[in-house]
């Protein structure tokens, strides 16, 4: 079966063919980081890393260039610096590591290349060039502003009029601009502010430059995919085909458009006024949310429970039903220690490449459950195990560690039963020793045990005199 995506920019499923076999390039929208990244910044990460793992697996892992970027130039991270009394770097080097470490927990493949914002303003300012030069961008007042008017077909994207745009944008009115629905490309900086010399002046790019300038340099003028959440689309992603296409002379941007759907929280709209703000952080280390921590491969098949397209209710129950499903699956293959190593299952896959249909790829995994509890002769328990354990691992619901953890625990567990046998066996022995009156043996025996870190305390049995042995270990 070939590979069949969701075109947002076509509105229709495709089948997918890459601009170049040798290297499928994919592009989304990274973090803007000034804050912890919350439970609805996961769902983007985690469904394109997804996406991610399939590309590799059907074009090979040195085939594929994933690139996810950093925006670490933003107004929201000036004024969260000045905030906290931090400088900007500091804020956003924290804020980066704290990402990192989140999505970590989610079983995130890191991407090929995850670059910055602050790395790339010289591109930026290239492309800001050639979109003046082409007379799609003017300068004004010290700002840089792309004319949309000049882009004929803007708007293609979302399927909007200029006219329903600008009446559902917050469209920023400044009388340097020559439409309302122009864009910043360039903006000044004051001098406590994060600027760069450029031919309008010392200032900062703007958002949708950022990307385009990133995309270009890590991909080229035209890739493969772009992804991001459906938030994206207006003004982000349609502006970040306006400047890429009108600055290059390209058809598209992006050959593919994919967007996950919205996340609500218990049936709301995620809000800190709401009160039902909640960042990874929070679930993965903190009892806030159905008061207890969670597990953050619980959290990422919680997300897989939905298709990407759908909106997803992020709540107490979906995450009980993701721990319960998880458990379930590890259950019968984890005490088998590290699995035999065995191909992806080929219908997960097949599955997978009809648009990432993961409610239906995770019935695999239930299905390979089934087969390992079998009374069918023709069911072959250990490869269905194993499978199941190479399924779970590809997916990112765990990795190999977990099963030689559980290895490593069950060895330990099994060595103190040993001991405590053995032990027990010499104990014994000297109780007998001592019985015929062999008191040479039994001494012999005890210093022994004691020399291994063994204590031997004997009591006699109230009712019946008898001597009784017990034992433990010295510390």
């Amino acid at each position: 079966m070939a590979l069949k995506l969701w075109n947002t920019l076509t509105r229709r499923k495709e089948a997918f063919t890459p601009l170049d076999l040798r290297n499928v390039r994919l592009y989304v929208c990274g973090p803007t980081v000034y804050d912890r990244a919350h439970i609805g910044n996961a769902r983007p990460v985690i469904v394109f890393d997804l996406l991610f793992r399939l590309l590799r697996h059907l074009y090979g892992a040195d085939h594929v260039t994933y690139i996810r970027n950093i925006t670490d130039v933003d107004d929201k991270i000036n004024a969260r610096a000045a905030e906290q009394g931090v400088p900007i770097g500091e804020l956003t080097e924290a804020t980066t590591r704290q990402f990192h470490e989140d999505i970590a927990a989610l079983g995130v493949l890191p991407p090929t290349a995850e670059p910055r914002a602050t790395e790339h303003v010289p591109a930026m300012i290239a492309m800001i060039a050639r979109l003046i030069a082409q007379g799609f961008a003017y300068e004004a007042e010290g700002h840089v502003l792309f004319h949309v008017p000049a882009m004929a077909d803007y708007g293609r994207l979302s399927g909007r009029s200029l006219e329903e745009m600008i009446a559902g944008a917050r469209v920023d009115v400044a009388p340097y601009k020559r439409d309302p629905m122009d864009f910043v490309l360039w903006k000044p900086s004051a001098p406590e502010l994060p600027g760069w010399d450029s031919p309008w002046g010392r200032g900062r790019p703007g958002w949708h430059i950022e990307c385009s300038a990133m995309s270009w340099q890590h991909l080229g003028e035209v890739f493969d995919i772009h992804g991001g959440g459906i938030d994206l689309v207006f003004p982000h992603h349609e502006n970040e085909i306006a400047q890429s296409r009108s600055a290059f002379g390209t058809p598209v941007m992006a050959r593919v458009w994919m967007h996950n759907g919205f996340l609500q929280v218990e049936g709301e709209k995620m809000a800190k006024s709401a009160g039902n703000f909640v960042t990874i952080h929070e679930l993965l280390n903190t009892a806030q949310f159905g008061g207890r921590k969670w597990n953050g491969r619980v959290l990422r098949l919680a997300m897989l429970m939905t298709h990407y397209h759908q909106p997803i209710d992020w709540t107490v129950r979906r995450l009980d039903e993701a721990q319960s499903r998880l458990d379930g699956w590890l259950g019968p293959v984890v005490s088998r220690g590290v699995p035999g190593k065995v191909k992806v299952p080929d219908e997960l896959i097949e599955i997978l490449q009809d648009d990432l249909n993961t409610p239906e790829a995770l019935l695999v995994l239930d299905r390979l459950v089934a087969k390992k509890n079998s009374p069918n002769e023709q069911d072959d328990p250990g490869a269905a195990a194993d499978a199941l354990a190479e399924a779970l691992c590809w997916l990112g619901l765990a990795s190999e560690e977990d099963f030689a953890g559980a290895k490593r625990a069950r060895d330990k567990l099994r060595a103190k039963l040993e001991a405590d046998y053995d032990i027990a066996a010499r104990v014994a022995e000297r109780t007998a020793a001592r019985r015929r009156k062999d008191f040479a043996t039994a001494d012999r025996i005890r210093a022994e045990l004691e020399a291994e870190g063994i204590q031997l305390m004997d009591t006699r049995d109230p009712e019946t005199g008898e001597l009784v042995t017990t034992w433990e270990s010295k510390p």
